[in-house]
């Protein structure tokens, strides 16, 4: 099963895909967009073009695991891009993942505007690794 993650921004968001096994996850792009509409069928556009089958959308929840409106905008972001593509959607807490994706892309060695336009699609592949190494266990 093909799954496809999101890591909402506001100016940018970053997406993933995994291969036909449900085992890796890779980037796919970053999407800039401010206007949520277009967004919604910018994304529900890369999951038809891509076949997945479900969508998992990264969950922006505070520290101590309490929801304020990001999450609200992320989970009505979520139901609209499913209602548009046809595809289920699964919300991923994506706590930490922008700051593990700095990491590994400073690790890398990525720094100034290319690590701005990579760190959101490497945040949705940790986002959609985290969900696919859930399923395995």
């Amino acid at each position: 099963m093909i799954v496809l993650s999101v890591d909402l921004g506001h100016a940018r968001t970053g997406l993933a895909i995994s291969d036909k096994s449900g085992f890796l996850a890779s980037s796919l792009c970053v999407i800039e967009e401010y206007n949520d509409e277009r967004l919604v069928q910018k994304v529900a556009d890369k999951i038809k073009e891509n076949h997945a089958e479900l969508v998992v959308v990264g969950l922006p929840k505070n520290m101590d695991g309490s929801e304020g409106e990001s999450a609200i905008r992320a989970r009505e972001l979520a139901q609209k891009i499913s209602d548009l593509s046809g595809v289920p959607y699964h919300m991923q807490d994506e706590r930490g993942t922008t700051i593990t994706a700095h990491a590994y892309l400073g690790a890398k060695e990525v720094y100034g505007k290319k690590r701005k336009k990579q760190v959101d699609a490497v945040a949705a592949s940790i986002i959609l690794q985290d969900y696919l190494d859930s399923r395995k266990g």
